[in-house]
């Protein structure tokens, strides 16, 4: 739970400008953690986010070393796919996509990060994403890129 926090901090931090703890705290909660003050202390020091000048405010910001480490969206999500269990499910033009409580998160997180044509966006619950698209063919493609980066071992 912690790595999967940290991940969305990560990306909050990247995504808009967080001036406080209380905003950062607010924001995770919006993406269904629930932390403590001490926690989110915790974890700004452990990330070693810094504050910096971000549209005309201070806001926190990556340190370096976490910007040159962060590794793409399609690898991200390879290895969660790969780490975590999960079932994909059509339905409609939305892809159904099933996983532990808490980890669906991180799933959308990684999808929207990788910028695939096909997927017009992404909505995650605790244990759900819902993934658009825009037609048929579209569904077919991240359907099976989803089954490769999993290993395609039949938990997708």
């Amino acid at each position: 739970m912690k790595q999967l926090r940290q991940r969305a901090i990560r990306d909050l931090v990247e995504q808009r400008p967080i001036r406080t703890q209380q905003e950062l705290a607010a924001a995770l909660r919006e993406r269904g953690f629930r932390t403590t003050q001490a926690t989110i202390s915790r974890d700004v020091a452990e990330l070693g986010l810094l504050k910096a000048s971000r549209e005309g405010t201070q806001a926190y910001a990556l340190p370096p070393r976490l910007i040159e480490a962060e590794v793409s969206g399609e690898d991200r999500l390879r290895r969660i796919l790969h780490d975590l269990p999960a079932e994909i499910r059509e339905a409609g033009l939305l892809l159904v996509i099933r996983t532990l409580p808490g980890s669906a998160h991180a799933i959308a997180a990684a999808l929207d990060r990788a910028r695939w044509p096909d997927v017009a966006g992404s909505v995650a619950g605790d244990d759900t994403v819902f993934v658009a698209v825009a037609d048929r063919a579209g569904l077919q493609r991240v359907k099976r890129r989803l089954l490769h980066l999993a290993g395609d071992d039949g938990r997708l």
